[in-house]
């Protein structure tokens, strides 16, 4: 059975004359096989030869899901007993003839329980960081991720929109995070969110990544959204802003320049352009507004099986953007002391543009 991934893949080793990449669990072990297993203290390994040979490592418990799984030509299993697992390796590199050639790995993924198995099988080998080849591996989206993606958006979204109305003044950042993860998993998400949702309030929401505490937000306060869900093994990222009672002025004018910088990526957003024209797009309103200095962050990044992958939006990536491409286009201005706005949408490059995932109302409205 033909798969596009794995042909993607070995295209790409061929270009970068790469013989062979090892693959330990995380999001391209599952984009290659389907097989979705957790980095633990047993090792797996996916081997993977330039011309599509390749065998698996695993652990004997494992082997009944993974006899069909797609990309893992032979399987290599051992026991609970620690001295079959280097068999497993050397058996895996004698099948594939891995000898004097260079490996590649994800350099941030890729541990050194692997790295020592892998090398004590192929002494002569050379492990290598092959982020060329893993980081164009799940770029372009086709049709089916993008309607994973769309669903992501619209469950978030539903989540939100459920909690809203059960927002009061008094309760904490980490209540209504609590009740915000619960309504999105009512309206359908997957059981593991993609990241911790941020809920920011007042000064608070000036950090970028601020984690919820225990902070009772109060009238003229900031509440800020950075929230998502899975769907099919696909992610959301959005980002909300709300004024709680009432809408402090500054943080008023402030929500429609931040808005307006959003509108301009979004707009400035399709093939052929590079990834920093959209950066320099949502930059220039935010700067000419006067608040440059305030905007402390890319404006956004690749979105897909992980919320952050390729491509990335900031001023000097000159990569091109092609149909297919997902990301976000999030600028923010942060008030230390104050509070912060952020707007974030999931775009998609298509033929002739781009069109947005999300369609949540960006403007600044009042709640609790």
């Amino acid at each position: 059975m033909s798969n596009p991934r794995l042909d993607r893949l070995l295209v790409t080793m061929r270009e970068q004359k790469l013989p062979f990449v090892a693959i330990n669990p995380g999001f391209n072990l599952n984009y290659l096989t389907g097989l979705n297993f957790h980095l633990m203290e047993r090792p797996v390994v996916l081997f993977i030869r330039q011309d599509g040979k390749s065998a698996l490592v695993l652990p004997a418990l494992e082997v009944t899901r993974a006899e069909k799984a797609e990309a893992c030509e032979r399987l290599f299993p051992y026991s609970d007993d620690p001295s079959t697992w280097k068999n497993a390796f050397q058996a895996a590199a004698d099948f594939l003839q891995i000898t004097r050639e260079s490996i590649g790995v994800e350099a941030n993924q890729f541990r050194f329980l692997e790295m020592e198995f892998v090398q004590n099988s192929a002494p002569s080998a050379k492990i290598i960081s092959a982020a060329k080849v893993f980081s164009t591996l799940r770029l372009y989206k086709d049709q089916q991720e993008i309607d994973n993606m769309q669903e992501a958006a619209r469950i978030a979204e539903a989540g939100l929109q459920q909690t809203l109305p059960l927002i009061k003044i008094g309760m904490s950042e980490t209540e209504i995070s609590s009740e915000l993860s619960l309504q999105c998993l009512r309206a359908g998400a997957q059981g593991e969110f993609p990241f911790q949702p941020i809920v920011a309030s007042g000064p608070n929401s000036a950090d970028p990544h601020a984690t919820p505490g225990e902070r009772k937000i109060a009238p003229g306060d900031i509440l800020l959204f950075d929230w998502g869900v899975r769907f099919q093994g696909y992610a959301s990222d959005i980002t909300r802003c709300f004024a709680v009672a009432q809408i402090d002025p500054k943080m008023g004018k402030i929500a429609g320049i931040v808005k307006t910088a959003n509108e301009a990526g979004r707009i400035a957003a399709r093939p052929g352009i590079s990834t920093g024209e959209v950066d320099v797009a949502t930059r220039n309103v935010i700067e000419q507004a006067g608040f440059g200095e305030y905007f402390t962050h890319r404006t956004g990044h690749g979105l897909g099986m992980n919320a952050h992958e390729d491509p990335y939006i900031f001023s000097e990536n000159k990569q091109s953007l092609q149909p297919g491409m997902v990301f976000t286009v999030e600028p923010g201005i942060y008030i230390p002391g104050k509070g912060g706005i952020r707007i974030e949408d999931d775009v998609v490059i298509t033929e002739n543009g781009s069109f947005s995932l999300t369609s949540m109302e960006r403007s600044l409205k009042v709640i609790a």
